[in-house]
């Protein structure tokens, strides 16, 4: 780790190896913004998002920022160890077991066909954008999405296999961060005097606490992360049976943890919100998972709960390259040969008829490069290394 740029309001500290320069302005808007406290972290895995990288960590002091939380509320994941030993599984059994999960789980933009279960949609907070959402929500629970959301069959370093599952709140936290982060905007039009950008692509409008719409806000993303994380457990009650009737193993420890939302916890002697926007709580002894790209491996970690990245670690292996650049200038050829020797489905064509090669491994970091990285944040527990892969 490093400290830089040390002339701003308050100091940046980085876990990363090289900060590309559009994440380095952003982590510098959040060094200089009026109500971060102590320092802004970055994860090894950070890169440029909306307003704040992904792969960074704040504290702020009596207020939220919506666009520090993301658009994907209570993204995460959550891993499976099952009884069943890698020695005995063949590519004939992923295949069958990804085979039923096609069947059963809706990907990309698709949702079921029916409304699913779950006893939160009647107690659901009476905020307009979580009323108004709750209807498709109640078709979207259970569903993978698109982008970087996977479902993998992996080999662990214990000799036994894996399920892992990766997915967020869907179009209900895309819905309540542009809500709230327009609200914050409009709050935010008296404070003239900020230095830093409050609107646009990397705004960083904010909600002071006392403030009811930050209350609105805070119960809504609370709302959000109780789908996301139903929306895993679901998720992987699926993949669960589907691996039972093919290999008729049985399951022990699950893991299930999000890595967008912000959460009011006591840091150096002060109450304040920390955003974690792509990046993982780390609590000492806390088990957290960290996954690499499609087709490189993942890790089972145990926090180590340093108090200089405010108890946090990064949250995958993060990209080194746009989606469009990594489109424009790969191959099929060229991701089919990093992805040999694992099951998974065709590259899908977009509306233009080109190849999405986006999620190829050469996409992201060198993720034993990105734990090697980390060693004072987190300890390695189980590699895991990719035997399938479903994605949206």
């Amino acid at each position: 780790m490093k400290w830089m740029n040390k002339n701003n309001r308050i100091p940046i500290l980085s876990w990363c190896e090289q900060v590309e320069s559009e994440a380095l302005q952003q982590a510098q808007n959040l060094a200089n913004h009026p109500v971060t406290f102590r320092h802004v972290a970055l994860m090894p895995d950070c890169h440029s998002g909306y307003g704040m990288p992904i792969g960074g960590v704040i504290a702020c002091e009596d207020a939220v920022i919506p666009n520090a939380v993301g658009v994907d509320i209570g993204c995460g994941m959550c891993a499976v160890q099952t009884t069943y030993k890698i020695g005995k599984i063949n590519e004939g059994m992923i295949k069958e077991i990804l085979g039923k999960l096609r069947k059963k789980i809706p990907v990309g933009f698709d949702h079921h066909k029916h409304d699913q279960p779950w006893e939160e949609f009647d107690n659901a907070p009476d905020i307009k954008i979580i009323q108004q959402e709750l209807k498709s929500a109640r078709k979207q629970l259970g569903t993978l999405g698109g982008g970087n959301h996977f479902i993998e069959i992996q080999a662990g370093s214990d000799d036994a296999v894996w399920l892992m599952v990766h997915s967020g709140s869907r179009n209900f936290g895309y819905k309540i961060a542009r809500e709230y982060n327009s609200i914050a905007e409009k709050i935010c039009e008296k404070y003239t005097s900020v230095k830093v950008p409050l609107k646009g692509g990397n705004g960083l409008a904010y909600l002071p606490i006392a403030h009811k719409k930050a209350q609105e806000y805070i119960d809504a993303m609370h709302f959000a992360l109780a789908f996301a994380k139903q929306n895993r457990r679901l998720i992987m009650t699926q993949v669960k049976k589907a691996a039972k009737e093919v290999l008729g193993c049985d399951f022990k420890q699950e893991i299930n943890i999000h890595h967008n939302f912000a959460a009011l916890e006591k840091h150096y002697g002060k109450k304040v919100w920390i955003h974690r926007k792509g990046a993982t709580r780390a609590e000492k002894g806390q088990m957290d998972i960290i996954p690499g790209s499609m087709g490189t491996a993942s890790y089972i970690v145990r926090g180590l709960g340093n108090p200089l990245s405010f108890n946090s670690c990064s949250h995958g292996a993060g990209r080194v390259v746009s989606r469009a650049e990594f489109n424009r200038t790969h191959t099929v050829e060229e991701c089919n040969k990093a992805m040999e020797g694992i099951v998974f489905g065709r590259w899908n064509r977009g509306r233009n008829g080109q190849y999405d090669l986006s999620e190829a491994p050469q996409a992201y970091k060198d993720i034993d490069e990105v734990i090697e990285s980390q060693t004072d944040l987190v300890e390695i527990v189980v590699k895991l290394k990719p035997l399938g892969v479903m994605k949206g």
